[in-house]
């Protein structure tokens, strides 16, 4: 495994719900980084990103805080692509769902300049596919997968370089359960790859990450985008968009398990954190826990 660098964003400029600028230090509080030490990896903390504050604006143009997510999405672009040149894995650390524009759109250019094939799995509730016609809250951390499908402001769609960053066919999204109704036409017409809830409770967790990591070879990236709402309201109280119904504590392990299980991972996202919501610092703990699983850590 390459050494980690952790990278922390602490900003919540892409939602309406404000805490998760609290993200990276709950994580840290909850030791990620020593966690990830115990299972052999060298891990350096980069420290935060320092950029423009939420300033608390209704939506321009079905958008909220364009120029602050943008100038957020730079930081975390150059911060990865960084990482990436000089042979290092990125963890970033949220902060909400709108950087994972950034983070991809440089494992994108990675993977362009090193001929690799990038693969996205998306571990989320919501499939964040919507544009600023069809968000009914207009806040960007809805929107990620369709500005890296081509579908956004161009200054987010081009940050890879070139758009679109990546085709929807390499994208993959698991434990969707809520998905707003224009967005769900946007889905049909991308063509993506969503196993939702439904799909993982007649299928269960075992074989729907069979599909979802189906066609991983030696020549793979695979970048792990992880919003903390992926996992049930029940035992991850700290997120700001919580939606019951989501993977149990065992099925997540099992998904994390299977993914490190590859080999392949080469850039992960951790967001939508929200220490404000949150009771006692159990959801980070339990993030750090499954980081663990992700990792390497088993029980043989």
């Amino acid at each position: 495994m390459q050494p980690v660098t952790l990278i922390g964003a602490p900003t919540d400029v892409g939602a309406s719900i404000r805490g998760t600028s609290m993200g990276p230090e709950a994580l840290r509080v909850a030791e990620i980084a020593g966690a990830l030490a115990r299972n052999g990896l060298q891990v350096t903390d980069f420290g935060n990103l320092s950029g423009p504050g939420n300033p608390g604006q209704l939506p321009v143009d079905g958008m909220r805080h364009l120029q602050e997510v943008l100038a957020w999405n730079q930081l975390v672009f150059d911060a990865a692509y960084g990482c990436f040149a000089s042979g290092r894995m990125p963890l970033l650390m949220g902060g909400d769902h709108c950087l994972a524009i950034g983070s991809i759109s440089a494992a994108a250019r990675h993977c362009r300049e090193t001929g690799k094939r990038l693969l996205v799995l998306w571990l989320d509730a919501h499939a964040d596919a919507n544009t600023g016609s069809t968000s009914p809250t207009g806040n960007i951390h809805g929107m990620p997968v369709a500005c890296l499908c081509g579908d956004g402001p161009a200054p987010l769609t081009a940050l890879s370089g070139i758009t679109p960053a990546m085709s929807p066919r390499s994208i993959r999204q698991v434990g969707i359960r809520s998905v707003d109704a224009g967005e769900k036409l946007r889905l049909r017409e991308l063509g993506l790859t969503v196993y939702d809830m439904r799909y993982i409770d007649e299928n269960g967790m075992r074989q729907t990450m069979e599909q979802a990591l189906a066609g991983i070879d030696a020549n793979t990236h695979l970048h792990v985008s992880f919003d903390v709402d992926f996992l049930d309201a029940q035992i991850a109280p700290g997120v700001g968009t919580p939606v019951r119904g989501g993977p149990t504590y065992r099925e997540a392990h099992l998904a994390l398990e299977m993914i490190e299980d590859t080999g392949a991972l080469g850039s992960l996202d951790v967001l939508e954190l929200n220490p404000a919501r949150d009771v006692h610092n159990q959801t980070a703990e339990l993030v750090v826990d499954l980081l663990e699983s992700l990792f390497g850590k088993s029980t043989l």
